[in-house]
């Protein structure tokens, strides 16, 4: 069974917006919902999430408001695991303690905190642990076997455990292209006892049919938020549609809601490739 892990950023293009991509995603079928608290240093993300970040930073997004926002998704949504992905610098910034309570309180599934290493990490991965959050590793194909071994050892002493496996190094967005190398890594991890999330740069059904057999969702972030910027400038700058998502009921970009448009993104990465 096909799984995707839907990627947005809070507060883009507005709040009340993200809560609608949110929503189209579930209603396309998303298994899961990757939430991301805009930073103004994004360093593991492409040029699509950073000026998302950017443009919502600029519209006032506040991590209290994300935390807002991520309730109220769990509340809706209680059947779709969500999963907060931020930076290491607003967690320290607030408190480990402090962040993952709020976590907590939201009904968060877990946190992806690309940029802090399971052996470098101040006491967050138990403090998730104790709380009863899930702390998502990032590994990638050309990551130390030793290292990697500890990781493993770590994480199956704690039992259901998630690691987000990125398919190759650099950021995201950049187009990705399934090398053996990397569907090799995935076959070696998933006899690990693990939950694989596996993503960047995924953008198509093809790929999603490939990486499934072998992962509990595949991720996609960039290519959705290149969806939701489009239906935005669709609207805002007068544009012409980009695309028409809704052809059998003559419906374009600019006249669909951004709810219908992202529902209809995510059902065709779930359609047969």
């Amino acid at each position: 069974m096909k799984k995707l892990m839907c990627h947005l950023v809070s507060g883009y293009p507005t709040m009340d917006l993200s809560k609608q991509a949110a929503a189209g995603m579930v209603e396309g079928g998303a298994s899961y919902l990757e939430v991301q608290f805009p930073f103004s240093d994004p360093t593991a993300d492409g040029k699509r999430i950073q000026e998302a970040c950017v443009k919502a930073l600029e519209g006032g997004f506040t991590v209290g408001e994300g935390f807002r926002m991520v309730k109220e998704l769990t509340r809706t949504y209680p059947q779709v695991p969500l999963f907060i992905m931020s930076y290491a610098s607003p967690v320290f910034r607030r408190g480990i303690s402090w962040f993952l309570d709020q976590a907590k309180e939201a009904g968060a599934t877990g946190l992806i905190v690309p940029d802090l290493p399971f052996d470098q990490d101040e006491g967050y991965y138990q403090a998730a642990w104790d709380r009863g959050l899930h702390p998502v590793s990032v590994v990638v194909p050309t990551m130390d076997p030793r290292r990697l071994d500890r990781l493993l050892s770590l994480l199956q002493a704690q039992g259901e455990s998630y690691v987000y496996v990125a398919l190759r190094t650099g950021i995201t967005g950049d187009p990705t292209n399934l090398s053996e190398e990397s569907l090799s890594f995935l076959k070696a991890l998933a006899g690990k006892g693990l939950k694989l999330l596996a993503g960047f740069g995924v953008s198509s059904s093809a790929q999603v049919e490939a990486l499934s057999p072998y992962v509990e969702a595949v991720v996609v972030g960039s290519y959705l938020v290149g969806i939701i910027q489009k239906w935005a400038s669709s609207r805002t700058a007068g544009s012409a549609p980009v695309g028409t998502f809704f052809p059998e009921r003559g419906v374009s970009l600019k006249e669909a809601s951004l709810k219908e448009t992202v529902a209809r993104a995510v059902a065709e990465l779930l359609l047969p490739a």
